[in-house]
Parts: structure tokens; sequence; C-alpha cells
């Protein structure tokens, strides 16, 4: 029974506030500005580049690791430990418990984390359609939303991943495109922020 620890584990390493901790060392509390949400995006706009890839580093490699530890200790569940393992993370993420499960990220770095470690082709494949969108747009969540569409699209044409793996595609895709449905509306309004622009 100690095994099943590791899924309490996926839920902490995904609570782990990269971007809040960052944003202490330069006595700011991301929380009270820009966005307010505790993700990478916000954190490139408050401190720019630099920490901003350190912030999406490590929003990433919590999502990898707790996928991997849960498909480790539970190889023998067909892909479906890492797949709960993942959704754990990407729970502990936008709904942290160090800040009273509110709302605090939409949890895009944390499911790149996760498809890397199940889906590593899949991957690849929205990260390159991400950077090409955000290049052209300078819109990250727009960017954000086209990758996930582009994961649930190659879930559901690759037969060959188990299912387990194809059902979390589908999900996480649909849950991070439901996270952005205020940022879907700043660009249909064309209110929305570039990646440029500070935070209004």
């Amino acid at each position: 029974m100690e095994k099943y620890a590791v899924f309490l584990l996926a839920y902490l390493l995904g609570a782990i506030p990269f971007a809040y901790l960052v944003g202490r060392l330069k006595k700011v509390d991301i929380r009270k500005h820009g966005s307010g949400n505790i993700g990478a995006t916000n954190a490139f706009r408050l401190f720019g580049a630099k920490l901003g890839i350190t912030v999406l580093a490590g929003d990433i490699l919590k999502g990898a690791l707790a996928a991997g530890l849960a498909n480790y200790f539970f190889s023998a569940w067909n892909g479906w430990g890492g797949v709960i393992g993942g959704f754990l993370a990407m729970a502990g993420h936008s709904w942290n418990p160090f800040f009273g499960f509110r709302p605090s990220g939409k949890g895009v770095a944390t499911g790149c984390g996760v498809m890397l470690m199940l889906m590593p082709g899949i991957t690849l494949i929205a990260a390159l359609i991400f950077a090409a969108v955000v290049y052209v747009s300078r819109y990250v969540s727009l960017g954000s939303v086209t990758a996930a569409l582009a994961v649930a699209v190659c879930v559901l044409i690759c037969p060959e991943f188990p299912a387990a793996f194809r059902l979390f595609g589908l999900v996480a895709a649909a849950a991070i495109i439901i996270r952005h449905r205020t940022n879907i509306q700043r660009l249909r309004d064309g209110t929305e922020n570039r990646i440029c622009q500070k935070h209004t």
C-alpha cells in the first residue's frame, strides 16, 4: 500500500509553485501582479525571459517527474498509473493546496511535462505548433489552445498509443482549452495581451 503514496507525491510535485518562488526571490508576489497566475507566462511578463524560462523548465519537469514516477511504480497498470499521476500533477498546479486551492495556473507547462513522459513524439509536434503560432501571432494563449487541439487530433489518429495515454491527451487538451475560455473571449474581442506587452 505504501507505493500508493506516489500519487500524493505526484500531486505535491505539481503544486510546487516555481513562479511564486522565483517571484519571492525578486520580492514580488506574482499572485498580485499581471494575470495573478503562478504560471510561466505571467513569470515571463513580470520577470523577463531568463527567469521565465526557469519557471517554464520547472513546471515541465514536475509534470514529467509525476507521470514518470507513477508510471514506474504502477507499470502493470497499462499506462493508467502515469496518467493518474499526470492528472494529479496538473491538478496540484492548477488548484494549488498551498494557496487555498484557488485557481492558480492553467497547467499548460505541467501538462506538457506529462505528455513529454507519456508521448514524446506528439509533444514535439505540439511544441513546434505552439512555437510557430506564438512567433507569428505573439499570443501565448492562442499558441496554447492550438497546441492543445493538435494533441487531441494526434491522439485520435494515432491508435498505437495505449488507451490510457490517448484518454489523457484528450482530457488534458479539453481542460486546457476550457481554462483558456476567458483568453479565447479576449482574442475574439481583440483585447488579449501579446507576449511583448505588459499584462493589463
